[in-house]
């Protein structure tokens, strides 16, 4: 299997693949994007919404190799576990292997940044083994926000988030793997090039993840922006943001410091082509396969 891999000067980042999401996931996720919305924004087909013009989406992780380190950005939704969401309920996926295909076998994993702490993003912290779950990454510092920590450390959590930290965070903390460290508002850089920036709103301590290397620079979304229609609609929020105001002006600020500019762009939910360039469209943004530098 081919593992699409983009270059931020010489750091290299692989997309690990887990699962497309089924068509219906786009109403329940970003409710305000209807078809005659997304009809409405041609450039989104036809690799961002089917032709019935609901919206593509998708669960993949980010492997970078920085020097010799091996980081991960997330780690998905994970096998083996009882989710709520029946799309996500006890998958058996061959993502382990796509990791180690690309060069990335779970031991040689140094870092794992998670850059929230919801279902979709943590899965694969941990594996069932004789009925235990244990460290995936067992060499590995899991990475966190402080603040994302407090959080959800500091609310009544329903059932199926219990049994989410229950199966795929205590357990890495319990082994002495987890790390949560305070970001400030400039960021804090965990790795040569790697730095984590507040991105607050979807949740209190949501982190996107910047990666520079010779001039060249990237970030990686997490969950601030689910779609590239959150581009041409920035306000358009998530049935599943904390705070929808926070992070659709968190969106605006984070798409006009990118625009124009050269920076690439790397959806952690977006289909593929995954990767792109942002452009000014009006008073929104659109997703290009070229940087503006390059137009002419």
């Amino acid at each position: 299997m081919s593992t699409p891999t983009w270059t931020v000067g010489d750091l290299a980042v692989h997309r690990i693949d887990e699962i497309a999401f089924p068509p219906e996931t786009g109403s329940w996720l970003l409710p305000a994007a209807t078809p005659n919305t997304v009809a409405a924004t041609p450039w989104l087909r036809p690799d961002h919404a089917h032709p019935d013009h609901r919206l593509r989406l998708s669960s993949h992780t980010f492997a970078i190799r920085v020097g010799e380190l091996r980081i991960l950005v997330d780690t998905g939704i994970g096998n083996d576990k009882d989710r709520a969401n029946p799309a996500w309920n006890r998958l058996h996926t061959t993502y382990l292997t796509r990791l180690e295909q690309a060069g990335f076998p779970p031991d040689s994993i140094d870092l794992v940044v998670l850059t929230h702490l919801h279902t979709d993003h943590v899965g694969w912290n941990t594996r069932l083994q004789d009925g235990t779950w244990i460290p995936t990454f067992p060499r590995a510092r899991y990475v966190t926000g402080r603040e994302e920590w407090d959080y959800w450390s500091g609310v009544e959590l329903d059932a199926a988030r219990r049994q989410m930290f229950r199966d795929s965070v205590h357990p890495v903390r319990d082994h002495g793997l987890l790390d949560v460290v305070a970001v400030p508002a400039a960021g804090t850089e965990v790795a040569p090039g790697v730095r984590l920036i507040p991105t607050p709103g979807h949740t209190p301590g949501h982190l996107a993840v910047r990666l520079t290397d010779a001039g060249h620079t990237a970030l990686i979304t997490g969950d601030c922006i689910h779609h590239p229609v959150q581009l041409a609609h920035p306000d358009l929020d998530s049935c599943v943001d904390i705070d929808p105001a926070r992070a659709a002006a968190t969106r605006r600020a984070l798409l006009a410091s990118l625009a124009g500019t050269d920076s690439l762009l790397l959806g952690s939910h977006f289909p593929p082509p995954t990767g792109g360039f942002v452009h000014a469209d009006g008073s929104a943004y659109r997703l290009a396969s070229e940087a503006p530098s390059r137009r002419f």
